[in-house]
Order: structure tokens, then C-alpha cells, then sequence
């Protein structure tokens, strides 16, 4: 009996939930370096338009990308709980994601995670591997690698 309770703890995952507007999303807390506040974002020339540019992060320059242009969403608007969250990502290095807000973390097991079907026509879909249920909220899971790709949604 207690093996069996030790494989549905290995099942559980970690994700901090984030905000956009009234909407919550959850990333798995593997790939979060850092959560730092706004600073100044220096532009880059030439970037997709969802790059906002780069951070200064004690010495080691930073991209930075707007997901809610991403997800084609309304522009960012800053405001004192903005934080950009510092991803750390095999291959790719490091990126920071500008969110609205940084809410909490919470611990959800397979069986509180719902997969969602792709819907090509649904440019946020693509970005959500599943949906949480934590108590009576919902939470749009992050499929960090399809966020973090670097081809352009058409």
C-alpha cells in the first residue's frame, strides 16, 4: 500500500499561477529561475513585435517577451504587481515572460489536470497543454516549449 501512495506524490507538479487580466495561468515551477519586479526594457531593432526587448539582470542580458502579445492578446499595461518571470529553458537559455501578476503556487496531481484538445483556430490554445482545477478555480497550464518557440503564429 504505501508504494502506491508514494507514485501519486511523484505525480503531483508545481506551478506558479499568473495572471492576464481575470484570466489565470499556471507554469510548471521547473523551468522558474526568478520572479523580478518591472524595470526598464531596453528595445531590440528588427525583433517580432512580442519582443519587447532586453534586461540587465545582474550582469547577463535578458530577453524579454510580452506573452500576452503572444497569445495575441491587448497590448501590456504596467502596473505595480507586473513582474517578469525569469524562464530557464534546456537549449534556449534564459527569457523572461512579462506577466500582469504573480499570484501563488500551487501543487496540482494528474488527476486535478484536464488535457485540452488543440484548436488551430485559437492562437492561446496552442500555448495550454491542459487545465488545472484548484479548488473552484480553473488555470490554463503553460506548454512552456510551444511559448518559447520562435516561429510566428499565423
Amino acid at each position: 500500500m504505501a508504494a502506491k501512495i508514494e507514485t501519486m506524490e511523484n505525480d503531483k507538479k508545481q506551478y506558479i499561477v499568473i495572471t492576464f487580466g481575470n484570466e489565470q495561468y499556471g507554469i510548471d515551477i521547473s523551468y522558474v529561475d526568478n520572479i523580478v519586479r518591472m524595470q526598464k526594457i531596453t528595445r531590440v531593432p528588427k525583433a517580432q513585435p512580442y519582443f519587447k526587448g532586453v534586461i540587465n539582470l545582474r550582469g547577463e542580458v535578458v530577453p524579454v517577451m510580452s506573452l500576452r502579445l503572444k497569445m495575441g492578446l491587448e497590448d501590456d499595461v504596467f502596473t505595480n504587481t507586473s513582474r517578469i518571470i525569469i524562464l530557464k529553458i534546456e537549449q534556449k537559455g534564459v527569457l523572461g515572460i512579462i506577466v500582469d501578476e504573480v499570484k501563488e503556487v500551487v501543487t496540482l496531481g494528474s488527476e486535478e489536470i484536464d488535457k485540452v484538445a488543440h484548436n488551430p483556430k485559437d492562437v492561446k490554445s496552442t500555448f495550454i497543454n491542459g487545465i488545472g482545477k484548484n479548488g473552484d478555480d480553473l488555470i490554463s497550464l503553460f506548454d512552456i516549449s510551444s511559448v518559447v518557440d520562435e516561429k510566428e503564429n499565423s
